[in-house]
């Protein structure tokens, strides 16, 4: 009877370790849960603050005012408007330096890219 109490007292003093040993395990991987869970919710407000702030860096009105601050643009006016021009036509209507008899377009790809 003496063995078996002292096996009975071994087993006891296993089972309480393992015990003891799973409830600090369980422990410890719930508060890693939760410290995931907190930073979770701080890179989501991260996330949103960053889209907040990207969307208010696009806005027109700031565009506008860095394109005339850093740019130094300024807004079209008839007054600042300049024509341009590829040069003087000849009175047949072909291009300027073009062989005669020889349309020009003939040579420009379909779709009419060059």
């Amino acid at each position: 009877m003496n063995r078996l109490n002292l096996a009975l007292i071994v087993a006891l003093v296993i089972s309480a370790l393992a015990l003891v040993q799973t409830a600090y395990e369980s422990r410890r991987l719930f508060a890693e849960i939760e410290k995931a869970k907190a930073d979770l919710a701080r890179l989501e407000s991260d996330h949103a603050r960053l889209l907040a702030e990207r969307q208010a860096q696009a806005t027109n009105l700031r565009v506008e005012r860095l394109a005339r601050d850093r740019l130094q643009m300024a807004p079209i006016t008839p007054q600042v408007t300049q024509y341009v021009s590829d040069g003087p036509r000849r009175p047949g209507g072909g291009a300027e330096g073009a062989p005669p008899g020889r349309n020009p377009s003939a040579d420009a790809p379909p779709g009419g890219a060059r």
